[in-house]
C-alpha cells in the first residue's frame, strides 16, 4: 500500500519525503494509508500544549482554537483520556490551497491533536501534508505543502521525545 501512495505522490509532483514528513521512529509513527503522523512528546499534556502554543506564537502564525475534547465528552458523561484539538494557521498559505480546491478547507486550518493514550504516553497528531495534496488532487501547491510539512514539523519538533 506505501508503494502505491508513494507513486501517487510522485504523480502528484511531490516527494515522497513529504508523505514521511517525520522521521520514522518509536517516538514518530507515519502511517501513509492513513496520513496520519504521531509525534510522541516528552511532556505532560498541558505542557505539550503550552510549548506547542509557544512555537506557534514564535513563528508569528495566527492560533485560533484550543478544543478540550475530554471536557466536552465529560460534559455528555463520557470518559475521555485528555485529548486536546489545537487549530492554527497562516492566511496568506493556507488560501493557496483553497484556491486550488475549496473542498482542502476540510483540511484547514492546520489542526494539531494532543492526546494521552491509556498507557499515559502523551502524543501530537496531525495529517500529513502529502496525503491533503493527494485527497484534494491538488497538483499545484508543491512548494506550499513543502512549506506547510516543514513548519508544522518544526511545531512538533519542539515537544519530540527523544
Amino acid at each position: 500500500m506505501f508503494k502505491l501512495i508513494a507513486n501517487l505522490v510522485s504523480a502528484l509532483g511531490l516527494s515522497t519525503a513529504l508523505l514521511c514528513a517525520a522521521p520514522a521512529s518509536a517516538q514518530t509513527i507515519v502511517d501513509p494509508q492513513s496520513g496520519l503522523i504521531k509525534v510522541r512528546s516528552a511532556y505532560s499534556m498541558e505542557e505539550t500544549i503550552q510549548r506547542i502554543r509557544k512555537d506557534i506564537a514564535d513563528k508569528g502564525i495566527m492560533f485560533f482554537s484550543a478544543v478540550d475534547q475530554a471536557q466536552l465528552a465529560a460534559g455528555a458523561g463520557i470518559k475521555l483520556n485528555p485529548s486536546t484539538l489545537l487549530s492554527f494557521g497562516n492566511p496568506p498559505l493556507g488560501a493557496q490551497f483553497l484556491t486550488s480546491n475549496p473542498f482542502s478547507g476540510l483540511d484547514w486550518p492546520v489542526r494539531v491533536l494532543v492526546l494521552q493514550d491509556d498507557s499515559g504516553a502523551v502524543w501530537a497528531a496531525y495529517t500529513d501534508f502529502a496525503w491533503i495534496a493527494m485527497r484534494h488532487g491538488i497538483r499545484d501547491r508543491e512548494q506550499q505543502f513543502a512549506t506547510a510539512s516543514g513548519v508544522v514539523q518544526s511545531i512538533t519538533s519542539t515537544i519530540r521525545a527523544k
